[in-house]
């Protein structure tokens, strides 16, 4: 998608500080972050949400949840991570296109929002 950011990330048309990639998986720091470490990880492929990208490729939504677990359990505290997926608008989603944020470094409260 011509006007996606995480597309043109994905694609290295974008500059973003990269912690992971493969094939068909980047991760990269949130600009933003909302925690000591704070990762977005996304398919390299557009697919606009979770529920898109589970409908066409349940193996590649798996990896990218494998991928952010990993990430979480290497980059997080000892005491745990949190992965959030927000989903449309009402879910909170900004940018569409499907992203797995990985919290840690800090105890999270609930509810988260």
């Amino acid at each position: 998608m011509a006007d996606c950011i995480f597309c043109k990330i994905a694609s290295g048309e974008m500059a973003a500080k990269e912690v992971y990639r493969d094939d068909d998986v980047v991760a990269i720091e949130d600009l933003d972050p909302q925690a000591p470490t704070h990762l977005l990880v996304m398919p390299v492929r557009h697919y606009g949400d979770v529920f898109a990208a589970s409908n066409s490729d349940a193996a590649l939504a798996g990896r990218i949840v494998a991928v952010a677990s990993r990430l979480g359990s290497e980059r997080g505290s000892t005491g745990g991570f949190r992965l959030v997926v927000n989903t449309g608008p009402d879910g909170g989603q900004t940018v569409g296109h499907l992203h797995i944020h990985v919290l840690a470094g800090r105890r999270m409260t609930w509810p988260p929002g």
